[in-house]
């Protein structure tokens, strides 16, 4: 009788599942204004932050120490080496070296087991992150080769400096081409494309192991952290002064997307709150705006950038302005919102540099060519 008892529960019974309890206490999204700094809100049940971006953070402080070695042939008129970017790049050699000014601690980046190589590009297939990478290490020996010529003044097939600017020969400036290009290669597309896209089908139901976050609120922590080190992102920022320090996309952004960089905070609060509240077509929506105003930004800052080419009054200005427009430019084939890839890029820059002697052959034409493409294809 007890095991008849036992065996008699209805079918409904049977086919209901046990109901998962929220993780999290939910948040009212009314609590989130422009200036709630990203961890305020995230606590959870014992009132620790479920927030980390160290990860997301290592990664910026590794671009900033980067291009703070990239900076160092004109700023201390000393030669670069191409093996030590390479290395700086995949986090190899115990290659970082503090940075006070920046606050960066070598020793932090070399032992945290992360690295700029390894999510550079990495939305795209094994070719193309083969090509971005052989890309970006050939920049790297370029910068390497022209830094040789520090001392001398660039000239139309003679590498040296224009201003306060590092030529190679054909007046490609590399500093910028490398770091427009991990603009583009690893923030945007890592952020864009990796973070906010498939990064949003992780696990929301189950803290990581030995961690106080599950692994689709760190996803969206390592996006916020390798946009800024700011609690908020450009706060008291107005249209004509930038409220905080901001480096590489996240200073482009303020500058080139004047209608919504003040949005993209919030946006990114209210996209961490709705994975708390596993509310995800809120979530998805704010991913869709990040992506959205980041793309326009890279576009505009393209556009911005050939347009200075035209307005330039000295070499050295038209050529540092060209040097930032061909890595944003580069840049455009992580655009995957509008639907930019590497044939759409690499047409446009062979328009612009397939001349024997690059910058020095440009012309308005090949400039107006060029902007055309870009207002087209991003309805600009």
């Amino acid at each position: 009788m007890i095991a008849v008892s036992l065996t008699s529960c209805s079918d409904d019974d049977e086919n209901s599942p046990v109901a998962q309890p929220d993780l999290r206490t939910k948040i009212d999204y009314a609590r989130i204004t422009p200036t709630t700094p990203y961890k305020a809100l995230f606590l959870d049940a014992k009132g620790d932050t479920t927030v980390d971006l160290t990860t997301g953070n290592n990664r910026y402080r590794m671009f900033q120490a980067l291009n703070y070695y990239m900076g160092s042939p004109v700023r201390d008129t000393k030669t670069a080496d191409a093996a030590t970017m390479k290395n700086m790049f995949a986090n190899t050699g115990n290659s970082f070296v503090d940075v006070p000014t920046l606050k960066i601690t070598g020793a932090s980046l070399n032992t945290s087991g992360i690295s700029l190589k390894e999510k550079t590009a990495s939305s795209k297939t094994a070719a193309e992150i083969t090509a971005a990478n052989a890309y970006l290490e050939a920049s790297f020996a370029a910068l390497a080769e022209a830094s040789k010529s520090v001392s001398a003044e660039a000239s139309k097939g003679a590498a040296g400096k224009a201003g306060t600017y590092l030529l190679d020969k054909n007046g490609i400036e590399h500093a910028q081409i490398i770091q427009k290009g991990l603009i583009g290669a690893l923030q945007l597309d890592y952020i864009s494309n990796v973070l906010l896209v498939k990064g949003l089908e992780a696990d929301n139901k189950s803290l990581v192991s030995g961690k106080k976050y599950t692994a689709l609120e760190q996803n969206w922590d390592e996006a916020y952290g390798l946009l800024t080190l700011n609690p908020v992102y450009l706060i008291g920022s107005t249209d004509a002064t930038r409220g905080t320090s901001e480096s590489f996309i996240g200073s482009y952004i303020w500058e080139y997307n004047k209608a919504n960089y003040a949005k993209i905070h919030p946006a990114f609060v209210t996209g961490r709150a709705a994975i708390v509240n596993n509310d995800a077509a809120t979530l998805k929506t704010q991913a869709t705006f990040i992506r959205t105003e980041m793309e326009r930004a890279i576009a505009m800052a393209a556009l911005g950038y050939l347009g200075k080419w035209k307005s330039g009054t000295t070499d050295a200005a038209r050529a540092h302005a060209m040097g930032e427009g061909l890595g944003f430019i580069y840049s455009l084939r992580y655009c995957a919102v509008n639907g930019a890839d590497a044939a759409f890029s690499d047409a446009i820059l062979a328009g612009l540099l397939q001349s024997p002697n690059g910058f020095w052959d440009l012309t308005p034409e090949k400039i107006n060519a060029a902007s055309a493409a870009i207002t087209a294809k991003f309805k600009l």
